[in-house]
C-alpha cells in the first residue's frame, strides 16, 4: 500500500485514540444520533422472527407503552381490581393537561394514556417495591432511578428518563407476557389483556398500547420525538407479538405513538400474510 493511501487509516486511528484519552463517549449503536424506524413481527408461540425492517437493537424510553407491565404489576399487587376498579377522581395537584382532569379507571387509563393515573399506582407500591417489580419482570434495561439528582423514579423513570428498552426487547416482553412465563398471578394476566385497548386490521384482532415523548437532553435531541405502538395479534388462530417505533424529527398533528398505531394498522396485513 502506497504511503498516501494509508493516510485515510492513520487518521482515523490517532482520531480514536485521541477521543479515547480525553474521555469523548464513544457510541456503539448503529444510529446513534439520527431518525431510528424499526418494525418487528414474531410468532408468538415460536419466537421466529416473521418481519424486521428497520434499528430494532437500539433502547428508548418506553413511554406509555410502560403501562403494560404496570398493568401487570397494579393488579398483582392488589391495587388495581377489575376493569373499573379503582376509579380515581382527578386532582388539581396532579397537573394534568384538561383532556385528562376526569374520574379514571383502568380501561379509561389505558385507552386514553393518563400519567397521572400511572403515578398513583407506582406511589401506592412506593420505591423499593416498583424496583424489585420492574426487575423481576426484566423489563428492558430495569433502571428506574429517574433523572439524575432528582429522585423522580417513582414518577418519571419510563418518561424521557432512565429506564429504556428496545423493540426486541418490547417482543420479547410480550411473548413471555403471553405464554405468561412472567412472576405474576393469573388475575394480573387475565385483567391486563383485558383492558389493554382492542384494534381491527384486516382480519387481525389487535391490542396493543401506544407511547409519544419528546426526546431532551442533548441539543442534537431536542427537536426528536418518539412513538411506540407496540402489542399482539391474532388471525384464523395464529398469534403473533409485535413493536414498532419512530424516532426522528417529523412534526405531526397528533401524538407520534397514534400516528405509528395508524400506520401498522394500515400495514399490518400486508407484512404477515
Amino acid at each position: 500500500m502506497r504511503n498516501f493511501d494509508r493516510l485515510p487509516f492513520i487518521l482515523a486511528g490517532v482520531l480514536f485514540l485521541l477521543a479515547w484519552l480525553l474521555g469523548f463517549p464513544m457510541r456503539a449503536q448503529s444510529a446513534p444520533l439520527g431518525d431510528v424506524q424499526c418494525t418487528l413481527i414474531a410468532d408468538a408461540a415460536s419466537g421466529k422472527t416473521l418481519y424486521q425492517d428497520g434499528i430494532c437493537d437500539q433502547r428508548f424510553s418506553p413511554a406509555s407503552t410502560f403501562k403494560v407491565p404496570l398493568s401487570l404489576i397494579g393488579y398483582d399487587a392488589g391495587i388495581l381490581s377489575d376493569e373499573h376498579t379503582p376509579a380515581w377522581d382527578y386532582k388539581p395537584e396532579f397537573k394534568a393537561v384538561k383532556r385528562d382532569q376526569k374520574t379514571v379507571d383502568p380501561v379509561i387509563w389505558e385507552r386514553d394514556s393518563i400519567i397521572w393515573y400511572s403515578r398513583e399506582i407506582t406511589r401506592r407500591l412506593g420505591s423499593e417495591k416498583f424496583a424489585g417489580y420492574v426487575s423481576k419482570l426484566g423489563y428492558g434495561n430495569s433502571d428506574v432511578s429517574g433523572n439524575p439528582g432528582k429522585v423522580d423514579g417513582l414518577t418519571h423513570s419510563w418518561v424521557n428518563s432512565s429506564l429504556k428498552i428496545t423493540p426486541i426487547e418490547q417482543v420479547d416482553f410480550l411473548r413471555k407476557l403471553l405464554a405468561r412465563q412472567l412472576p405474576v398471578s393469573a388475575k394480573a394476566y387475565d385483567m391486563t389483556s383485558a383492558i389493554i385497548p382492542t384494534f381491527q386490521a384486516g382480519g387481525w384482532t389487535v391490542q396493543g398500547k401506544t407511547g409519544s415523548t419528546r426526546l431532551g437532553g442533548d441539543a442534537d435531541k431536542e427537536k426528536r420525538s418518539l412513538g411506540w405502538f407496540v402489542g399482539w395479534a391474532k388471525k384464523d388462530g395464529r398469534q403473533i407479538v409485535f413493536a414498532r417505533l419512530v424516532v426522528d424529527a417529523t412534526r405531526t398533528d397528533m401524538p407520534k405513538g397514534l400516528k405509528t398505531r395508524a400506520a401498522f394498522l394500515k400495514d399490518l396485513p400486508l407484512l404477515v400474510k
